[in-house]
């Protein structure tokens, strides 16, 4: 589907996103978000696992862009294309710094602890599916609408494969599960940067079209001749 302006949905985002409903929303997944950072570096750290840690840098840069779209709720459609082009660069630079950190274990050759992994992915998992229903009416809105709620499936999906990679950690006694997952989660991230950031310079330019045509001077009336007696 199109995300062009003259879309309905890209016509309906101004009052959708500026609900008392849908800012509510982003209040209680900022909350959660910001609450489950601290959690998994803690057990991310403890346990050695790279895609916790991963995940954990993930819920922190997930409370920022939600406090960012709280910020632009209500604003033009450039200023909440411009936040969500933001959103889609922390997005791209967590994909990078994943990969970095993927690396890094495996030069030192860590095995994380499956136990923590398969648990704390688990209690992460029930906040993101939480959070993903609660914004799952607005996922079709314009892209600063469209990038938190990319955010929020990433995540759910991210933290499946996370339980997945503790339970291979423990059948394998191998990293290998753990730094595959992180691979994962890195491509997912930049996946959804590149289809944030497409959108955010399709709707700035829609403005900037629109903007232009309202700026251009009418065109002269034709001088009609003098009637002739």
């Amino acid at each position: 589907m199109s995300h062009a302006c003259h879309d309905h949905a890209c016509n309906a985002a101004p009052s959708a996103a500026a609900s008392p409903a849908y800012r509510r929303v982003l209040w209680v997944a900022l909350v959660l978000n910001a609450s489950m950072f601290g959690v998994e570096v803690a057990a991310g750290l403890a346990a050695g696992s790279v895609s916790l840690l991963a995940d954990a840098v993930d819920f922190f840069g997930d409370a920022a862009n939600y406090g960012l779209s709280l910020a632009v709720l209500g604003m033009g459609l450039a200023w909440r294309a411009r936040a969500a082009a933001v959103k889609g660069l922390s997005m791209g630079a967590f994909g990078v710094f994943v990969l970095a950190r993927a690396g890094w274990s495996l030069w030192h050759g860590e095995v994380p602890e499956p136990v923590t992994m398969g648990l704390v992915g688990a209690l992460a998992l029930a906040v993101n599916v939480a959070v993903a229903v609660m914004l799952y009416r607005w996922r079709e809105g314009d892209a600063n609408m469209r990038s938190v709620w990319l955010c929020s499936r990433n995540d759910a999906l991210g933290n499946l494969a996370v339980m997945a990679a503790a339970l291979g950690v423990f059948g394998t006694g191998s990293a290998w599960p753990d730094l595959l997952v992180a691979g994962v989660m890195a491509a997912l991230a930049l996946s959804a940067s590149r289809a944030v950031l497409r959108q955010a310079r399709q709707e700035l330019r829609d403005v900037d079209g629109v903007s232009a045509a309202a700026a251009a001077p009418a065109p002269a009336t034709p001088r009609q001749p003098a009637a002739r007696h």
